[in-house]
């Protein structure tokens, strides 16, 4: 049987090798089936990097699981499961984010408050005795500091740490903040691509009682790169959101170096937006301090409100 392990759509650096990761654990451990890591869409830049810098295959595009069987890694909600997803077969779900998932058969579900879905397979690499081969190791220790942003986001945990200290003798990397900050290099080089690009790079659809909203996020290691281009961004932000209906696209730019992120918000009400902020935006924008996360942090302060 074939099973299809897949990420989210707009799938970030943490998605794709957790999916790529998954496939080489499970197949090593059910050789009676066959797992296969797949794309929910096209690869941001960072990922494309990791992959190619490590020598791992791009996973196929599989934009319609209609009739597939599924692991989803790295997300379980519906607004982020691609088309076709009320007539797959999903079997197992990996993940560390909020729970917001429903299906009509009992199945495999992991979920855990660590800072990256990949934290959670490197570990089932140890349970399970399996040696992770080098550039996996390598691409899943990248992982896990993009998601962790270098250990500094509030999502990081002991157990992250712990993880990342192994990965990093196991791919032989003396230096693994190092090797972070060059990934963020990377990660924040933005100015040959195209806004639209940009605002997706790592870009999340959320339901927040009847509001669907879009969140995307940029780390950068200075934020006076991004700045020139704000405008620009925000004018295709709000055709974003009037051509997908959201009632809010934001984009937050987050600075790792200095530990906050700047805000551009295109909302249908901006005063209950800026009451789950605590700040006031001007001119849609508004730089908050010790923001880092938006699965700890900005996704929990616009459920409160919304």
């Amino acid at each position: 049987m074939k099973i299809h392990i897949t990420s989210h759509k707009s799938p970030d650096l943490d998605a794709t090798v957790a999916a790529i990761s998954y496939a080489y654990l499970k197949n090593k451990l059910d050789p009676a089936n066959e797992y296969i890591a797949v794309s929910a869409g096209e690869l941001n830049k960072e990922t494309k990097f990791i992959l190619e810098k490590f020598n791992l295959s791009e996973p196929a595009i599989l934009e319609n699981i209609k009739g597939l069987n599924i692991i989803l890694v790295d997300h379980n909600e519906s607004s982020q499961i691609q088309e076709g997803h009320e007539e797959a077969n999903i079997i197992e779900v990996v993940d560390h984010h909020k729970i917001n998932f429903n299906f009509n058969a009992p199945i495999f579900f992991e979920s855990k408050p660590w800072g990256s879905t990949c934290s959670i397979i490197a570990r089932k690499y140890c349970e399970n005795s399996i040696e992770k081969p080098k550039n996996l190791a390598s691409a899943m220790l990248a992982a896990i500091l993009v998601d962790t942003v270098i250990t500094k986001s509030p999502t990081c945990t002991e157990t992250d740490k712990k993880i990342i200290n192994k990965l990093s003798n196991i791919a032989g990397i003396e230096d693994w903040k190092e090797f972070g900050m060059d990934i963020f290099k990377v990660r924040s080089s933005v100015s040959k691509y195209e806004a639209i690009d940009i605002i997706k790079n790592d870009f999340k659809d959320f339901e927040f009682g009847e509001y669907k909203f879009g969140i995307g996020q940029i780390e950068t290691v200075d934020l006076h790169e991004i700045e020139p281009r704000e405008e620009e961004l925000l004018i295709e932000m709000t055709k974003l959101k009037e051509e997908n209906n959201y009632h809010t696209v934001i984009l937050f730019l987050t600075d790792i170096i200095n530990e906050g992120s700047k805000f551009l918000v295109i909302t249908s009400d901006q005063a209950k937006v800026e009451q789950a902020l605590k700040s006031k935006l001007i001119d849609s924008k508004v730089y908050i301090k010790d923001i880092m996360s938006r699965k700890k942090q900005v996704v929990p302060m616009l459920m409160e409100i919304f």
